[in-house]
């Protein structure tokens, strides 16, 4: 079956740090029914050969109205993002979807391990969110990564959670050097949370890069390769 691609109209544009943008679209002609963790694809009529597909991650679970929370930073000399920058509430980008499989495992037997860097938390927030809705009382560790105190996604918002919920840890993790140091200081980190402990659900969201190493990280500490969920955004 052919993919459905639709126009989606420009509700809203926030900006949500210095470098990260949130816009709220709603599909014109057929809601979209998507699962937290998964992604759309917008149909950008920019680049050499137009048009240029980006696959953005929920940030909200599923609303009646069928409104799309998506949240993306700005890359420096990005086709793409620079595109996305522009757009102001009326506008309309081609849409399709849902795609992907980062979802919520079942059961929920074990504690969840979610590790994000930056905008990789998008869809780790969709999941906290359709774990809250549902009451859930499974244990959840959040490790996320940011480059700046500025940048960190959700920040108050997930301290606020923090609070509110005994069951739920986030640990921020502020790390202004490149990838290789972002490895290094995560894997550290990791460690002790994991390394003689009793087995938990990882579920990592973040670049190609970076998935590698904590996935061979988590391996040592006697994980199964396929017992590693992972979303990669490059």
């Amino acid at each position: 079956m052919a993919e459905l691609t639709q126009p989606a109209v420009v509700l809203s544009t926030l900006d949500l740090t210095p470098h990260v943008r949130q816009l709220v679209l709603r599909p014109l002609q057929q809601k979209i029914l998507f699962q937290p963790g998964q992604w759309v694809s917008l149909k950008l009529p920019v680049g050499d050969k137009p048009p240029l597909n980006r696959a953005y991650s929920m940030a909200d679970p599923s609303s009646p109205y069928g409104e799309l929370t998506l949240v993306f930073d700005r890359i420096p000399e990005g086709v793409g993002s620079s595109y996305l920058y522009r757009l102001k509430s009326g506008d309309e980008v081609p849409i399709s979807g849902p795609y992907g499989n980062f979802v919520l495992p079942m059961p929920l037997d074990r504690e969840l391990l979610f590790i994000a860097r930056y905008t990789g938390l998008v869809p780790i927030r969709c999941l906290l969110k359709q774990l809250a809705e549902a009451h859930t009382s499974t244990p959840v560790l959040l490790i996320a990564v940011a480059p700046s105190e500025d940048e960190l996604l959700f920040h108050q918002e997930l301290l606020t959670l923090a609070v509110q919920s005994p069951s739920f840890r986030y640990l921020p993790l502020v790390i202004p050097g490149g990838e290789a140091e972002a490895i290094e200081r995560t894997l550290a980190m990791l460690r002790p949370l994991v390394e003689g402990q009793p087995k938990v659900i990882p579920m990592i969201s973040v670049t190609k890069g970076f998935v590698r190493p904590l996935r061979t990280g988590l391996m040592e500490f006697g994980y199964d390769r396929k017992e590693v969920k992972t979303e990669t955004f490059d």
